[in-house]
C-alpha cells in the first residue's frame, strides 16, 4: 500500500513538472534587459544603447616632446622656402605697401597738372604756353579734332584731379586708367625727343633716363587699375556698403 502511494505521488510530481516546463517554453514572456522566452527558445532582443561619453568622444592624439612645433621666425621667412614664394592674395599685411604707394604717387602727380599756377590749365601763362609750344605741338600734332591748347588743358585736368582721386582712393580704377594714358604719352614724348639714351647700359648726365620716370608711373597705374585702391581708401568704404558678395 505504501509503495503504491509513493508511486502515485512521484507520478503526480513528474506530471506537474512537465506541465510547468511546457508552459514556460510555450507562453511568451518578456523580462528585463530585453530577454524573452518564446517558441521553446530563449531569445534576447538587441538593445540600442549609446554611452553619453561616446556622444562627446574626441579623438585622442598622443603627443611627445619630439612633436612640438617651433614658431617660424623672421629669419626663417627670409632664408627658407618662403623666400621664393609669390603672394597670390594681396590682403592683410600684403596690402600695407599699397597705401603709401598710392597716396604718394597721387600727390606727386598733382603738380604735373598745374603748370603756371596752383590749379590746372592756366591758359595764357608762360609755363602753360611753353608746354603747348614745345611738347604738344611738335610731338602730338597728329591728334585729331581739337587745338593743342585743348589737349594741354585735358592733360592738366587729368593729372591734377586724377592725382587727387588716386591719392584718396576714390574711383581709383578710372583715375588710374586716365593717368596711365597721360604717362604713356609722356613715355612717347621722351622716346621721341631723346631716344633710349643707351638703355640699359648707357650713362646720361642726369643719372636717369628721361623716359624712366613716366615708365615707372605707367607700371604703378597699371597695377592699381588691375587690383583696385587697396585699404584705407574711399573705394573700400563704398564697396563695404554696397557689395553683396561674401569675401
Amino acid at each position: 500500500m505504501m509503495v503504491r502511494t509513493l508511486a502515485s505521488t512521484y507520478i503526480s510530481f513528474c506530471l506537474l513538472v512537465i506541465s510547468a516546463t511546457t508552459n514556460a517554453f510555450t507562453i511568451p514572456k518578456t523580462f528585463e534587459f530585453g530577454v524573452r522566452v518564446t517558441d521553446g527558445l530563449i531569445k534576447s532582443t538587441v538593445q540600442s544603447y549609446v554611452s553619453p561619453v561616446a556622444k562627446t568622444l574626441v579623438p585622442l592624439k598622443m603627443s611627445t616632446d619630439d612633436e612640438t612645433e617651433e614658431k617660424e621666425s623672421t629669419w626663417d621667412r627670409l632664408t627658407g622656402p618662403k623666400l621664393f614664394k609669390t603672394v597670390t592674395n594681396w590682403e592683410g599685411i600684403h596690402s600695407v605697401p599699397l597705401v603709401p604707394l598710392r597716396i604718394i604717387t597721387g600727390l606727386l602727380m598733382i603738380h604735373h597738372g598745374s603748370e603756371g599756377g596752383v590749379f590746372p590749365a592756366n591758359f595764357g601763362t608762360p609755363e602753360f604756353q611753353g608746354f603747348v609750344d614745345f611738347i604738344v605741338k611738335p610731338y602730338f600734332g597728329f591728334l585729331p579734332v581739337g587745338s593743342p591748347e585743348f589737349y594741354a588743358g585735358v592733360h592738366d585736368y587729368v593729372e591734377f584731379y586724377g592725382g587727387i582721386f588716386f591719392a584718396l582712393g576714390f574711383l581709383t580704377r578710372p583715375a588710374a586708367l586716365s593717368l596711365l594714358g597721360t604717362m604713356l604719352g609722356a613715355v612717347y614724348f621722351h622716346l621721341s625727343a631723346t631716344g633710349l639714351q643707351g638703355f640699359p647700359l648707357g650713362h646720361v648726365p642726369s643719372y636717369s633716363y628721361d623716359f624712366e620716370e613716366p615708365l615707372l608711373y605707367c607700371l604703378i597705374f597699371l597695377t592699381f587699375w588691375f587690383n583696385g585702391a587697396g585699404p584705407l581708401s574711399v573705394d573700400s568704404i563704398i564697396y563695404e556698403q554696397i557689395s553683396s558678395e561674401d569675401d
